[in-house]
Parts: structure tokens; sequence; C-alpha cells
């Protein structure tokens, strides 16, 4: 052996086993960030590929600088990046100060044959640094083939946009961004790892424990708690740095899961999805209500029809605000048939405290357009000749503006007898058709040669679908949050884990005065409950704010009728998620204490 350095190998060699996890944290960071920046930049091509059809020369870097594609997609990818960052450098660093731990006799027994103390600290480092020959090009390698595979998808089973994506592209910027956060993430994760070795005596080396763990000159307070709970809290909150990893990993991740969801929701208003989406639209030419009623029924009977449902429309109607009976001021009225109402309700497009079975029917009951600036309420009454209407839910944008907003004026949504029975109207301004997903160009000409002997103006929609689009983008989002919850929930179950190994003296001496496998069990289940408690605390303390803060930049700024709630759906699901990388994290290592003999765990080195 020339040098302490031909050591590095050896060690990887025979910790093969341990390093497992530390290098399934790098090979996740590095695909995450590859896959991530390789999917901007093909989205950036797309983008350069469309200008360039219609502006002429227009490069990649004038789609992605001069665009407003281009930056949303880079400055999401950059903020993402850094987010994965973070999460790695905490798990690595995590993952690599219970191997610290592990191997206390080892770095000992170095300080016994003279290694000092930036020795250790440079033979960390350089053993976190050969994880990298392996991690980093796995983790290209698995983010290139990913982003293959889902311009792949985009490109024959979504179409549409995506036809022209490149399927074999090689992202520059992807595999740049996943080397550096390989690197950059271990090489940051070591520091803390690095230093703590160092400060391992030779004495250790005898010993086997290099834990500075304080000196108790009084028993542990239980109060409440069960000695075993008590103890268990207390084993978590005594390592500081331990407990500042652990927390971190269940924060960054809570962190990382509502960043991602806000990206859903940028889907959704970006490629909004509805029941109601028609593929073929019929108007009447001067757009006043004149399509003969009777033609639903006509429709409704021919082959490659789904659903048949219109629409009629009376604007500037004289009507009476806030008890005005003199009717100075005017709304639009717009009918929707059962199917369209049914449609608003099934899209969640109906604000909270809304009741439309109240508008079905010939009834007084209608629905208004809303936006944060609107004064009016569920409940308000509004005088529209000689009725009296009440208005028994809110939409949460105005659909018949360009914006989503309302700009003071209201438009009541009323059913199909309603509209009748208020303005005598019968006839359509609009029609709306949805097709069966197997129609034929000839079923489409049929109904254009009805619609059109009657002298009205049809509209094929079939070709703007964007449901697959929006699948494919809403697929991508959960496939991320499925790994980072993965991962996450593996070097939780990785750490408690290694945290159970190092104490393993502590349980057998615990075994040994009287203590039984069920209160040891519980005693790792409060240290990981403890660990995850404050992890969602804190997570969801700077996730919220976060989350409303990409909101606003994503959605907020493009689509002004959007606002930011609290995402309880999303922090439901987060509290399960804690509770069970918990339970999971506490039920391996608390089976083996429980299967070790006393005289084995006293005797366990």
């Amino acid at each position: 052996m020339r040098s302490y350095l031909s050591l590095i190998p050896i060690s990887a060699k025979v910790h093969r086993r341990q390093n497992r996890m530390t290098l399934l944290c790098i090979i996740f960071a590095v695909f995450m960030v590859t896959a991530i920046f390789s999917m901007a930049e093909m989205g950036a091509r797309i983008e350069q590929s469309r200008l360039s059809d219609k502006h002429g020369d227009f490069s990649l870097v004038d789609s992605l600088v001069d665009t407003v594609m281009g930056q949303t997609l880079m400055v999401t990818a950059v903020v993402m990046f850094l987010l994965v960052l973070i999460a790695g450098v905490l798990m690595i660093s995590s993952s690599m100060n219970s191997s610290v731990a592990q191997r206390t006799q080892f770095f000992g027994m170095m300080r016994c044959i003279g290694m000092s103390k930036q020795q250790i600290i440079r033979f960390v480092r350089l053993e976190a640094l050969n994880w990298c020959k392996t991690a980093v090009p796995i983790g290209l390698v698995l983010g290139i083939l990913a982003s293959w595979v889902l311009c792949a998808v985009l490109r024959f089973l979504v179409g549409e946009e995506f036809s022209n994506i490149p399927l074999f592209g090689i992202s520059g910027i992807g595999i740049v961004s996943g080397i550096l956060v390989g690197v950059i993430s271990v090489l940051l994760a070591a520091r803390t790892p690095a230093k703590h070795a160092a400060k391992v005596s030779p004495v250790a080396a005898v010993t086997g424990n290099s834990e500075t763990v304080k000196t108790g000159h009084h028993a542990v307070h239980t109060g409440f708690l069960r000695i075993e709970t008590t103890l268990g809290v207390h084993h978590a909150v005594a390592a500081k740095k331990n407990l500042f990893l652990m927390i971190s990993s269940f924060a960054l991740s809570i962190i990382l899961f509502l960043s991602f969801s806000v990206l859903i929701d940028f889907v959704d208003h970006l490629m909004p999805q509805s029941a109601a989406t028609s593929d073929i639209d019929i108007s009447s030419s001067d757009g006043a209500n004149s399509i003969d009623s009777d033609l639903v029924q006509t429709l409704t009977n021919m082959e490659g029809v789904k659903q048949v449902y219109g629409r009629r429309s009376s604007f500037d109607v004289a009507a009476g605000l806030d008890g005005d009976t003199t009717l100075s001021s005017t709304v639009d009225l717009v009918s929707f048939d059962d199917f369209d109402l049914k449609a608003l309700q099934k899209d969640g497009t109906l604000r909270w405290g809304s009741d439309l079975s109240k508008v079905y029917g010939d009834s007084g009951y209608v629905l208004a357009t809303w936006d944060q600036n609107s004064s009016w309420a569920v409940g308000d009454t509004i005088l529209v000749g000689n009725e009296q209407l009440t208005i028994a839910g809110l939409l949460k944008y105005d659909p018949f503006s360009g914006d989503g907003l309302t700009g003071g004026k209201i438009t009541l949504i009323t059913s199909g007898e309603t509209f009748t029975r208020l303005t005598g109207i019968t006839d359509y301004s609009l029609i709306m058709i949805q097709t069966t997903s197997g129609v034929t160009d000839e079923e489409v000409a049929a109904i254009r040669q009805i619609v059109e002997q009657n002298g009205y103006t049809m509209n094929d929609k079939r070709d703007e679908r964007t449901s697959g689009t929006y699948f494919a983008f809403v697929a991508c989002v959960y496939a991320f949050l499925g790994i980072i919850t993965l991962v996450t929930v593996m070097n939780i179950m990785n750490s408690i884990s290694m945290s159970v190994s190092a104490r393993i003296k502590q349980y057998g001496s615990m075994r040994a005065v009287g203590m039984d496998g069920r209160q040891l069990s519980k005693m790792i289940l409060a240290e990981a409950f403890t660990y995850a408690f404050w992890g969602c605390f804190i997570g969801c303390a700077i996730g919220l704010p976060f989350s409303k803060m990409m909101y606003d930049f994503l959605i907020t700024n493009q689509f002004p009728y959007a606002s930011w709630s609290l995402p309880v759906g999303s922090l439901a699901v987060i509290v399960l998620f804690v509770i069970a990388a918990a339970v999971l994290a506490a039920y391996s290592p608390a089976k083996r204490i429980r299967t070790i003999s006393v005289t084995e765990t006293i005797n366990e080195l």
C-alpha cells in the first residue's frame, strides 16, 4: 500500500452494503436534475421551432431568454435544481454521518498509526468523491433515458404540439447540471462527516464509541409519558447534528412535495380540462339566439355523437342590485343545460358554499361569476324584470372574459327553463357537441352537412384537444413526486437503522436490566416520530410560504383571477406520508433488536 488513500477503494468494497443508500441519494439527485433540465431544453426547442416557423431565424438561446415560456421553464428548472441540491446534500450527509458513526474503530485505528486530522478529512472527502465515479454516470444515463421515454410518449401518444419534439436529443445543459449537482452535493455533504471523523480519538479504537454524549447527572423526566417513549424522544434530541439532518430530510421532502404540487396547478391553468369541453361548436351567423332548439335532438340521434348541449344568452339586461327597484344596473344572462351545469361541479369551478341543486329546472336561483374584487356573495338577490333571483353559487372566475376577471360586470348562469321564463327565448346561440372516441371523418361530415343546410356555422375543434398533453405533464409531475417520496422514505429508514446500530450496546444494556422487545419497539418508534413531527412542522412552515411564492410567480402573474389557497389535500397527503415514513423507518430496526439476544447485543462491536 503506497498511501493511506489506497484504502479508499478497499473501504468502498468492504462497506458496499452500507454505502448503497448514499449511492442511491447521489443517483437520485443527478437523475432528477438531468431529467428536469433535459425536458426544459426539449420544451425550449419546441418553442424555438414554433417561433422559427413564424419569425424566421430564432436560436435556442433566444427561445430561453426572450420568451415567456422559455423564461418560465428555466426559472422553474433552476428552482428545482436548488431544491434537489439541498435535499441531496442533507440526505447524503445524513447517510455519511451514520456511516462514520459505525466506523468509529476504523478512524480511531487510523489515528493510532499516525494519520492526522487533515488526512482523515481528506480521506472522507475523497471517499465521497469516489462514489461519484459510479453514481454520477448512472444518474446521467437514467436522466437521459427518462427524457427520451418522456419525449417518445409526448410525440407518439400525445402528439398535438409535441409532434416535433426531438426523440433522442442529448441536452448539454442537463448533463452539465447533473454532474454539477452530483459533485457539489457530495462535497458539501462530506464537510460535516469529515470533521466528525477527524475528531475521533485513538481511544475510540478501543471503546468503539465516538458519540460525545453528555453525562447525565439526573434521571430523565418522564412526565406523563411512559419511560420507553421518553427515552425515544431523548435519543432523538440528544444528538443535535443527527436531529438536524433527520428533521431536514423530512422537511425537504415536504417542501419538494408542495413545490411540485404547484406545478400541477400550473398545468391546470395552462391547459384547463373541463367535462364540458366540446369537440364541435355550432353557432348562428349573426351571434343571436337563432339556432332551432329542435336541432339538439336531431344531432343527438346521429352516429359519432356522444353528448349535445346548448347555451342561450342575453346581454345588458336591466337589473336591480342590492335592493335597487329602479333597475339602474345591467347583467348578462347565460343559460346552461343540465349537462353543462353538472360539469361545473365536476370541474371544481364552484366556490365553497355554492348549492348547484337549487339552480336546476324552473327556479328562482342562479349562479354568478366572481373574482377577488367582486362585492356580491351567495344569498344576495338580484331583480331582473319582475323576477327576484337569488345567487345560489359563485364561480371561482369569469369563464366568459379573456383574463378570467369580471371587471365589475355580473354574469348570471341560469338553467334553460329559468332563462326561457325570464326572456321568452327558446332557441340557442351556441350548440356544443362531444363526439365519441371512435368518430370518423364521414360522421363529422354528415353533421356538417345538416348544420350548413340550416345556415349555421360549424367549428371542428377535435385537433385542439389538450387532454393527452395535460395527462403527460401531470404524469411526469406525479412520477417525480413518487421518486422523491420513495428515496426520502428509504433514506429515513436507513438513517434510523444506522442510528440503532450505533447504539446497539445501549439497547443490550436495556435488555439486560429488564426492558422487553415491545418497549424497545416503542422507544424506537418514539424516536422516529420525534423526527417526523418536527420535520413536518418545519417543512410546512417553510414549504407553505414557498408554495405561495411559486404559485404567485407561475400562476397568479399569468392568470390574474387565480389566487393561492391553503392546499388542504396536499397537507393531508403529507401527514399520511409522515406517519407512514415514521412507522416504516422504525419497523425494521425494532424487529432486528427484538431478534438479537441480550448477550449478543452487549458483546456487539
